[in-house]
């Protein structure tokens, strides 16, 4: 359980201090120690380690208010959890996998996909073997429904986790109910139930629905004379109700969870000793002091997540302003290359311009020859004629040549000046591109990343007659508040149930399942039996 300790020397001294200190109960797996008495003095087993267990003896009322410390808080929370475990207390299915979320999230913290992964909880014991045999579910499924419900607390702290799993399990019917076995006057078996709101009696088949109930602002005297206990009501008129224990140290039990109870019922209805007082105002701070510590350490990975998106996009930007420089460079390659074509075609036309010029210079040539040699005669004038005028054929079209090629030059030299002023434009985007990666808009250079390369006799004791009809008037105000705080968690509770009922086998239903299902339908809960039941039914 909570803790373990081995028999040794200087133990008995240990307890008696720790006993004054918490409301605990230290017991072995037969009975409870004494502190009066040296340990091996009592029924204790013989062998050896011997195995003790530090449990809380009084279950408050409400978790919440009355455990101020956390470790308090925490080993309440294990106790209370192996109980359920155990099905020493009584929870329906769709109680207990909202119980198992709330664990999960105290021992893992927030639910992380990357993390818990399906088969994360193989190896946990989360649930009641009676409700796992309940339903044809298979493990991964119930994995699945815990799961999702434990996505959902994302958020809360370790503490917070228990304290919500402890104000679900302190509505269980069974919560903190210590079950005795009684027989009344005629001889009937009977259970005897104590807790921290008063005493129920039971049938022996039945430990969720009391007969009857004596809550401690009615009761005005409790005692017992060897083995006959008697519970006599504050209500003089009422029945007084006598039963019998089987042995006189169950009576002495008896007694010491009446007296316990009792007074811590009315203690919770007093205002805190300054003691009390001091320290919730201690766990105040502490959790104050926590809260801004997880507020603080929240803002740290907020503005790390923020730092790691920024660098991400920086990092983004510039392999775009990597991508865009190197299309850059690309188109000024290829401006380079055409202006280099055009600057050869230009050379080239040129070249033939001056070729066609030379030779119509030369038919200019052949043509005055011709002339010369035409006076030679009328034949050969006119042959020369038709000579010249072929010649002069010749050279039109040769001008004409000479002229189409001229402009063919002059058109390769425009085109050779726009290449030129495209391969301008180029280097000055470029010059542009390479500017904004290293000076980014809005953004100072020193900001840039640095990671990116980028007892035997007769006993009595009488309870005070303390203005009972106020206590008994608070007790009702606080049973309506706390029913108005439980709807929430109630319709929570009906999802999950509605959501697996489909699945269950009712063959397998305990008598504890048929009982609870009845009351659920009739609207029956523990805090409404007082109210249902009155005490002199018991005495018949």
């Amino acid at each position: 359980m909570a803790s373990t300790f081995a028999a040794k020397m200087g133990f008995n001294s240990l307890m008696r201090k720790q006993a004054k200190t918490f409301n605990v109960r230290i017991s072995t797996m037969e009975s409870d120690l004494e502190f009066s008495c040296e340990v091996l003095d009592q029924e204790v087993p013989k062998e050896e380690p011997i195995t003790f267990h530090f449990l809380a003896k009084f279950y408050p009322e409400n978790a919440e208010e009355e455990l101020v410390q956390d470790i308090t808080q925490h080993l309440f929370f294990l106790q209370v959890k192996k109980k359920i475990l155990d099905e020493e207390i009584h929870c329906p299915p769709e109680a207990s996998v909202l119980l198992a979320s709330y664990a999960v999230h105290a021992e893992y913290g927030d639910y992380d996909p990357a993390v818990h992964k399906p088969g994360f909880l193989a190896e946990e014991e989360l649930l009641p073997k009676r409700v796992i045999n309940l339903y044809q579910m298979t493990p991964e499924m119930w994995e699945e429904r815990i799961t999702a419900c434990y996505a959902e607390h994302r958020g809360r702290t370790r503490d917070e986790a228990e304290m919500e799993y402890l104000k679900i399990a302190q509505d269980l019917d069974m919560y903190g109910v210590n079950y005795f076995l009684i027989r009344n006057k005629k001889g009937t078996d009977l259970l005897l139930g104590v807790d921290a709101l008063g005493l129920h009696i039971y049938e022996p088949d039945n430990k969720l629905t009391p007969k009857c109930s004596f809550p401690w602002n009615e009761i005005r005297n409790i005692s017992y004379s060897d083995k006959e206990f008697t519970i006599k009501p504050l209500d003089k008129k009422a029945n007084v109700f006598k039963f019998n224990s089987s042995r006189l140290r169950v009576n002495k039990l008896i007694l010491q969870l009446c007296i316990g109870n009792h007074d811590l019922f009315m203690r919770r209805r007093r205002v805190d000793s300054l003691e009390v007082q001091q320290m919730k105002a201690q766990a105040r701070e502490e959790r104050a002091r926590k809260q801004v510590e997880r507020q603080r350490l929240q803002r740290e990975k907020q503005l790390r997540e923020e730092a790691e998106r920024a660098r991400d996009e920086l990092k983004r930007r510039l392999i775009q302003l990597q991508d865009e420089a190197h299309m850059a460079n690309e188109a000024l390659l290829r401006s380079e290359q055409t202006a280099d074509l055009l600057a050869e075609k230009a050379q080239i036309a040129e070249e033939e311009a001056k070729l066609l010029a030379q030779k119509a210079a030369e038919a200019e040539t052949e043509m005055q020859r011709i002339k010369v040699t035409a006076i030679r005669g009328q034949e050969e004038r006119r042959l020369m004629e038709q000579k010249m005028l072929e010649a002069k054929m010749v050279a039109l079209k040769m001008a004409e040549e000479s002229e189409r090629r001229a402009k063919e030059a002059e058109q390769l030299k425009q085109d050779l000046l726009e290449a030129r002023d495209s391969e301008r434009r180029a280097k000055n985007k470029l010059l542009e591109i390479t500017s904004k990666a290293v000076y980014s808009p809005g953004l100072a250079p020193d900001s840039m990343p640095q990671d990116v390369s980028f007892s035997r006799e007769n006993l009595s004791f009488d309870f005070k007659d303390t203005d009972m009809k106020r206590l008994s008037m608070e007790i009702e105000k606080e049973k309506v508040e706390y029913m108005e705080k439980s709807k929430h968690l109630q319709e929570q509770l009906n999802e999950l149930k509605t959501e697996i009922e489909s699945l269950k086998l009712k063959e397998r239903e305990t008598s504890l399942d048929i009982i609870h299902n009845q009351n659920t339908e009739q609207g029956t809960s523990k805090h409404s039996n007082f109210k249902k039941v009155t005490p002199s039914s018991a005495a018949t």
